[in-house]
This record gives structure tokens, sequence and C-alpha cells, in this order.
């Protein structure tokens, strides 16, 4: 059996769990969701776990752990493992099975296997045939060799002397604004021409400000910092939120999360991390108890348990909360508030702080894809219907930017009638490409293919898609050109590759595509999804190591590749010439943003 491979020619009597997974998604998400549901509900000394982690009056902590966040890509890749766990086990039940050898140097996995099989009568062994090599800088294996609560403290300090000059920057104007309508996004994904004049235009947003603007409409934005190649310090951050104030001034107010940094948010945030640490530690041992499931997961989630309790993730999410307190609290009462949403462990702190503060509705904005397998995205139905005082807060209404996300949100039990329709503001370029629905163009003969290659926010990810196209060259035209788009926090280093002729550009992707033959993609990015809308063939890798995480997952037309020769394959096969645009199929696009303005101006009438 293949824990992480998809090739089962290669022997008699192969088996891919991957594709295991894959044929029982539907009832194996759902399982892992309930799983993580029942955990937090689970009964200790007589009150849920959801009650003993309420730190604040109707919030939670459990809503901002890695549990909840299910973040599997990224923060908890664990959680593949564990789902791989269930697609086995369900292979299972039902055979006959004397012995199972795992070979794997994932000693949590093994420990899970294990008692598997010690409740099931099957005897185990493991192997390591090959110790897996990461690498990590000496200072990275210094920090993660210390205990969880020694990084958290190291991290804060960091933080504080790292972030210390965007402290009270803006905070004067953002006490006094006049404004009743604010955005909580990230300080990331500018449009970099436009922020060295100082003008705020943002990728997440399109021209929406402008046009609130246009229309009288004052607003305000609260910033979460993410360094790029743009913003690389805080330094720089805090200039461009200075000229971003000056040019905006009387029409948007701008202001970073941090800057509302003091001595009392510090104090707050050690104690509700200390009463934190205190509490995780006594829960600790009856969550991790076996119970009468024959699949004991804990296993793989100890260190999340640990890390989310006392480690650097507690203290961040709460530091996180303390400060929405502050900025929420300072600022005069809003009408309408519009966050980004990705379900990430910052929002439930954020819902609240907005709410305990006494502002108006809030909307939550996803702003990209939402795709099958990022289960930040979903939660067990039972999670929407419950009433109690600790349970999942939710903003007033989810802003859906397409048929797509609305059929994802239905489909795993969000209440229909919170969601609302408005325009994809990421993907309005859509509006322009032009491809006759009727007309296949071949590409012509003896021209070179023209590869455009759409980087991941993960390095990791990144790297194993470059490597896969270095060892898929020979097989390919050796007149090829290859442009990299790179994800602005993941770049791409030519010389990091030298098997390959490359072109790194930043140039925006709704340029990108008009000029390419096929898309090249990597496993997890949304971008996958601009080349397909505009009609660019697609070619996706199939990463083992992940579940299918790729926005295209069940698309017809689109290629997945796993080896060179997959893809070299699917490349030359797929350059058949564009087809019609499928924008509309996934997103609702209209330039003038009626459902946008509907939405925001009729709130301030």
């Amino acid at each position: 059996m293949l824990w992480r491979g998809f090739d089962e020619s290669a022997f008699s009597d192969v088996i891919s769990i991957p594709k295991l997974v894959e044929a029982g998604a539907e009832e194996l998400r759902a399982r892992y969701l309930a799983w993580i549901y029942e955990l937090g509900e689970m009964p200790i000394s007589g009150k849920r776990v959801v009650d003993h982690l309420e730190f604040r009056i109707g919030l939670s902590y459990w809503w901002m752990t890695l549990f909840a966040e299910k973040c599997n890509f990224d923060k908890s890749p664990q959680i593949d493992d564990a789902i791989r766990l269930m697609a086995f086990e369900d292979w299972a039940t039902g055979r006959s099975l004397g012995r199972v050898v795992l070979d794997s140097c994932n000693a949590p996995l093994a420990e899970c296997m294990r008692s598997w099989c010690a409740g099931s009568g099957i005897g185990f062994e493991r192997q390591i045939t090959v110790a897996e090599k990461e690498r990590r800088s000496s200072l990275k294996r210094l920090y993660q060799s210390m205990p969880h609560p020694v990084q958290a403290l190291a991290w804060l300090v960091g933080h504080l002397v790292r972030f210390w000059p965007l402290r009270n920057l803006g905070v004067r104007e953002w006490r006094q604004t006049k404004g009743r309508v604010t955005f909580i996004s990230y300080l990331f994904n500018l449009v970099p021409g436009s922020a060295k004049e100082g003008r705020f235009e943002s990728r997440y947003w399109a021209h929406l400000p402008d046009e609130l603007q246009r229309e009288g409409c004052k607003t305000n934005w609260l910033h979460l910092y993410v360094e790029d190649a743009l913003l690389h310090t805080p330094e720089k951050a805090a200039d461009v939120i200075r000229q971003f104030n000056t040019t905006g001034r009387d029409g948007q107010t701008h202001v970073t999360l941090d800057a509302f940094l003091s001595a009392k948010v510090v104090f707050r945030t050690l104690r509700d991390w200390f009463r934190l640490a205190w509490i995780g530690g006594r829960l600790r041992r009856a969550i991790a108890s076996p119970h009468a499931a024959a699949l004991n997961l804990w296993p793989l989630f100890q260190d999340d348990w640990q890390r989310t309790m006392s480690g650097q993730t507690a203290l961040s999410g709460l530091l996180n909360y303390n400060l929405f307190e502050s900025a929420l609290k300072a600022l005069p009462k809003q009408r309408v508030g519009v966050y980004l949403q990705e379900n990430q462990g910052w929002e439930f702190a954020l819902i609240h702080a907005w709410r305990t503060a006494g502002h108006g509705r809030l909307i939550g904005s996803p702003h990209s894809t939402v795709r099958y397998w990022d289960l930040r995205y979903f939660f067990d139905p039972r999670s929407y219907s419950q009433k109690g005082r600790n349970n999942m807060l939710l903003p007033d209404q989810v802003a859906m930017n397409g048929p797509a996300a609305r059929d994802a949100y239905v489909t795993s039990g969000y209440p229909v009638g919170d969601l609302v329709d408005v325009e994809a503001l990421r993907y309005l370029y859509l509006v322009d490409i032009k491809a006759d629905a009727d007309i296949v163009l071949a590409r012509p003969t003896g021209s070179p293919l023209r590869v455009l290659v759409l980087g991941e926010y993960l390095l990791s990810s990144t790297e194993k898609q470059m490597r896969l196209l270095e060892k898929a060259a020979g097989f390919l035209p050796k007149d090829m050109k290859i442009t990299v788009k790179p994800h602005p926090n993941c770049p791409v280093q030519v010389a990091d590759y030298p098997g390959l002729r490359l072109e790194v550009t930043m140039s925006p992707i709704s340029t990108l595509v008009q000029a390419c033959d096929v898309a090249y993609t990597g496993s997890i990015t949304s971008a996958a999804v601009d080349a397909f809308c505009a009609g660019v063939p697609v070619v996706s890798v199939l990463d083992p190591d992940i579940l299918n995480l790729s926005p295209l997952r069940g698309q017809a037309g689109v290629l997945f590749a796993s080896t060179p020769e997959e893809l070299a394959h699917a490349m030359i096969a797929s350059v058949s010439g564009r087809r019609a645009t499928k924008g509309q199929d996934f997103f609702t696009l209209d330039p003038n943003l009626p459902r946008w303005r509907k939405l925001l101006l009729e709130s301030i009438e």
C-alpha cells in the first residue's frame, strides 16, 4: 500500500491510499469534521472542552485553536495523515489481516497504527528504510528544540521589538474617523505602482475602495501586516500607512493592528496565556486518554495541543485578540464591517471583539476559491445549529463571490439565509479576456511552447513543483519558453534551477494568461482558477504528500501529473488551443459592482 503515492502500476497488487481517500472523499471529510466537533464537545468534569476554554464571556478559545482552524496544508499537515488513516481503516474493515508493516520515519503515525493494530488483534512492525531530512537553519533548529512556552516568550519579545515602529501610527486618525464602514484586511498584495505613489490599491478589493469614495462613503482600514517583497520591513509598512492617510484624507483612514501595541495589551495577553496554559495542561490528560473508537488519532495531534495551548500559536492568537479589542474599542461606532474570511483563528477573535465594542453588521468575505480539501472552510453541520454561550461565532453575513463558493458553503450545511451574493473582486479582469467559444486555435507549427508557471504560497510546495518541471524538461521541446509568476510571499530564484531556462516576472496574471499556451500550477494555488477561467489549458501537480487541494479538483479538462513523464505528456496533450472562458461558472463578474454597492451603501443611508 502506498501511503504517499498514486502509481499503482509498478507492481501487482498495489493499492494507493491517496486514491482511496479520493474515492471516499465525502464520507472521510465528514468523518474528520465530526471528530473535531466531538473533541470540542467532549465532557470533562461536567463541562464541555469548549466551555472550559472560555476566556471572555461568549468567546471560547477553542475556536482559535489549530484544531478548529484545520489548516491541513500549512499549520497542521498531519491532518492529511489522519484522513489517510481513516481511509486505511475503512479498507481494512472486513478483511483478514495478519500483520501490518509500516515503513515510515513518522513516529506519531506509527503510534496511531500500532494502537489500531493492537486493538484489532493484528501484528505490527515498523521499519525505517530512509529517514527524511528536513532542511532547517541552525537558528531554527535551536528555536524548535526549546519547550513550547519558551518558544512563545522568545517569539513575543521578537515581535515587540520588530513591530514597535508601527505602534500608535494612525491611531489618532482612527479615533477621529468619520467613516462608518470598516474593512479588516491584510497589508499585502498591494499594487506596487499605486503604493509607490502613496495610493491604496489592493488586489483583494480591486476598485471597490475608489467606488465607495466616489459615492461619498468614508472607509476605515485595519490592516494585518504581512511581510513581502514590497513591504519587506515594518518601517516600510509604516511609511506606506503614512502616505495612505495623507492621500486618502477625508475619505480613507488606515492603521495596522500592531499600532495598538501597548504595555496594557501585552500584560493582558500574558495573563490570558498563563491561564490558558494552566487549563490546557489540566485538559490534556482527559483528551489524550484512549476512547471507545478503535482508531486513536491523538498521537498525531499532541504537538498541536501543546502549540495551541502554551506555545507560539497560543500567545500569537491571544495577542491578536487583545489588539482587536483595543482597536475596536477606540473606533467610533460602525454600521458595517467587512473582513477577509478564511476561518483563521484571528477571525473569531475579531468577531467577538467587534460585537463586544457594539459595532453593527459584520460581513465575512471569502476572497478567492473555496477548495474541497481546504478544511478551514468546513465544519460539522452541528456547529451551525447550536445556540449555546460558547458555540462557534459567525459573521452576520458571508459575501459569496460566485456560484462555486456558494455551492460549497450550501452543501456543507452553512445557513443559507446568511449568504449574500457579491462580485468577485479579485477576478474582475476576467471580464476583459476574450475567447472564441466556437473556434479552437491551434498553436502555430514550429512556434515554441509557452509555459506559464504559477507558483505556490509555501516554499516547500514551490520547490516540489519546480523540481518536477526540471525533471520533465528532457521530455519537452528544447525551445520552450518558461515564464514563472511566483507567489508574492515565495520568490523563485533562477539560479536554483539550472536545468531550466526561466524568466521570472511579477506581472499581473491577467496579462500573463493571455500570452501562454499552457499553465502549469502548483497543487494548492488558487491561481489555477485564473488560468482556467481565462480559457488556458491547465496542468496541475498532483502532490502525493498532501490531499488534492487544487481548486480545479473534479473540473473536466484539467490534467494532473505526479511524475515527470506524466507532466510532459499532459503539457503536450493539453496544448490544443484556447477554449471559451469559464469565469461565469466560478464567479459573479460585473465591474460596476452593483451587489457590493447595495450591500454596503444601503447600510449607511
